[in-house]
């Protein structure tokens, strides 16, 4: 699918190295799988520094949403450094595809700490239809600026049995990797 990259930014660490998140939005009617890209730091000349492979923190993208694509570049890194990132992969899947449990969150509430620089998450995940279970339960919490750029990300995991008219309870944090955090999205992704 031919996909498009919303932002690239960069985060130095304090041991001097880079993280560099991609935010890319599912514009299709469809759902998304298998998102990666190839992000690649240049040199002033243009000269290829580093290139990592990545890919998304779930396996799917619904329509409409949005998900960061991170690589992490470890020191020593010049000072200046110009980021890219080129989509590699992201496939149309079938709305009959039954790998996938609809879900949903339900009760969320996000709580951004005075610093901002961290936001708790908390709330319950159900399932959507009836007579249907899932194994594996993951939630992301993608943190954002007041400029909607990604500053950070978590992914929350479940392995246990969770069956239609359950509810699973969460709560995890999620942190900055630089500018303050104002305001948290979650998505879920269930498979049985």
């Amino acid at each position: 699918v031919p996909f498009l990259i919303r932002q690239l930014n960069c985060y130095p660490t304090a041991d001097g190295g880079i993280w560099c998140l991609a935010l890319v939005t599912n514009d299709f009617p469809d759902t998304i799988e298998n998102l990666s890209a190839l992000i690649t730091l240049r040199d002033k000349n243009g000269e290829e520094i580093a290139s990592r492979l990545a890919f998304a923190p779930l396996n799917i993208l619904p329509p409409g949403k949005s998900v960061p694509i991170a690589a992490f570049f470890p020191p020593p890194l010049p000072a200046d450094v110009a980021p890219e990132a080129q989509l590699l992969t992201a496939i149309r899947i079938l709305p009959t595809d039954t790998r996938y449990v609809p879900a949903a969150i339900q009760n969320s509430l996000v709580n951004i700490d005075w610093n901002a620089k961290t936001a708790q998450a908390s709330g319950q995940i159900t399932l959507i239809q009836p007579d249907t279970w899932a194994t594996q339960t993951w939630l992301l919490a993608i943190a954002y600026d007041t400029g909607g750029n990604v500053v950070g990300f978590r992914r929350w995991e479940h392995y246990d049995l969770l069956t239609a008219g359950e509810r699973r309870e969460f709560s995890f944090s999620v942190s900055s990797l630089g500018p303050d955090i104002a305001a948290v999205e979650l998505l879920i992704e269930c498979r049985p």
